[in-house]
């Protein structure tokens, strides 16, 4: 197995995100499987490996580097053109191609069947985020009827609907970093989260959407928007309910009516082991021995499938115009 090599700007408060921790997270995996390391690029860490050190040292025959951060991806997958690189694809929607020879794994359904029309030819995986064992039902009292995070929310949730609700239910709205989140979860009846207007703002998608998950395991009943890759668990009706739906007044009949007879919706240890550490790690397991034997195949000596180019695509378009154009004329 080669050691993996994960690559990151930095690991300091300035790159703090879901997509930093959820790349972490699968480091830890990683490490439980093989050799493993975090190497930065921006900036230097102590105890930390450096790509420009790393490239200066040429010894890299045994070593898969591991792409994530979007906006980086394309400049990286460029420096690395002569080495095994895999793209670890959280958010989707940056608008770079690549090139057949790097394999992608996506951490949702949503971004897998982007890159699968977006990189027909490359190798594709699904490995979905984990949630920590910590995030769990405690069964416990619940004091908070709603709980918010500021961050990522829309308009409508935090300047009309949260105050439609603070004056009839106790509303905890929190716009700081939280030591225990599944504390906080387990303490709250129901959880908001709306970020399709944040995400449309961005120009990329909601890779995983890990909190709305992450309340459901802890026993919130969820209302939430369901854009990207929060399609790929959500079941509004089954599982949670779709918020903004509709208006104002029918989101807050609806949260009430969550509040009063809570709980309404559970999610059983068999639905969310998918998304816990040992079912990560099996697949993680599989998708790392498909990469291995990838990568000691001779790729240099072969031709990579020839990618359906915008020429092509006006050359097709135009063969249908005028096969349509036959038919009609009978000729």
């Amino acid at each position: 197995m080669r050691k993996l090599y994960f690559l990151l700007p930095g690991t300091g408060p300035q790159f703090a995100c879901g997509g930093l921790w959820a790349e972490l997270r699968v480091y830890d995996l990683a490490r439980q499987l093989g050799e493993a390391a975090i190497v930065t690029y921006r900036q230097r860490e102590k105890g930390t490996l450096f790509l420009d050190d790393v490239l200066r040292a040429k010894v890299l025959d045994d070593v898969i580097f591991v792409l994530s951060w979007g906006f980086d991806v394309p400049k990286l997958a460029a420096r690395l053109r002569h080495q095994p690189v895999v793209y670890h694809a959280h958010s989707a929607g940056y608008g770079f191609r690549l090139p057949s020879r790097i394999p992608i794994i996506a951490v949702s359904r949503n971004t897998m069947g982007y890159w699968g029309q977006r990189s027909s030819h490359a190798l594709i995986y699904y490995l979905p985020n984990q949630i920590a064992d910590e995030f769990t039902n405690l069964g416990q009292e619940r004091d908070i009827d709603v709980l918010v995070q500021a961050r990522k929310s829309s308009t409508y949730l935090l300047k009309e609907l949260i105050p439609a609700l603070q004056s009839v239910c106790r509303v905890e709205v929190v716009n700081t970093y939280v030591e225990n989140l599944p504390q906080l979860f387990n303490r709250a009846k129901v959880y908001l989260y709306d970020s399709a207007e944040y995400w449309a703002q961005q120009g990329v998608t909601e890779g995983f959407g890990l909190q709305p998950l992450e309340a459901m395991a802890c026993g919130c009943q969820v209302f939430s928007s369901v854009n990207h890759g929060l399609s790929d668990y959500l079941d509004p009706g089954f599982n949670c309910e779709k918020i903004a739906g509709y208006s104002l007044a029918y989101d807050r009949q609806r949260i009430l009516a969550a509040i009063a007879h809570y709980p309404q919706f559970t999610l059983s240890e068999q639905v969310l082991g998918q998304y816990r550490a040992p079912n990560i790690r099996d697949r993680l397991t599989k998708i790392l021995a498909d990469l291995n034997q990838f990568f000691d195949y001779p790729l240099t000596e072969q031709t990579p499938i020839r990618d359906f180019s915008q020429v092509d695509f006006w050359i097709r378009k135009s063969q249908r115009a005028w096969q349509k154009i036959r038919r009609k004329l009978g000729i």
